[in-house]
């Protein structure tokens, strides 16, 4: 495996890896809490919004984003450079 494959791999890869931190900080950045009923209140589930964990969570699914436009960026430019050496057709 050539140079030019290993770079997209390790951005795919951090992407992959980018996407499950996220998964982990938005359930981190959502907090319920039940309560019960008493007297002549019903149960209720509350829900806190955490914003740091849910601001990293928007981070990194943007850092992700990012490696894979430059994953596929990297992939795709031998084939443009063959094509503009070649000329149209």
């Amino acid at each position: 495996m050539n140079r030019s494959h290993v770079v997209p791999a390790v951005d795919l890869a951090v992407a992959v890896l980018a996407i499950g931190l996220a998964a982990l900080c938005w359930a981190r950045g959502l907090q319920t809490t039940d309560l019960p009923a008493t007297g002549d209140y019903p149960a209720y589930t509350a829900t806190r919004y955490v914003a740091p964990w849910l601001f990293l969570a928007g981070v990194l699914v943007t850092g992700a984003g990012l490696a894979v436009i430059d994953a596929v960026a990297r992939l795709l430019r031998p084939a443009r450079a063959r094509a503009d050496r070649i000329g149209p057709r």
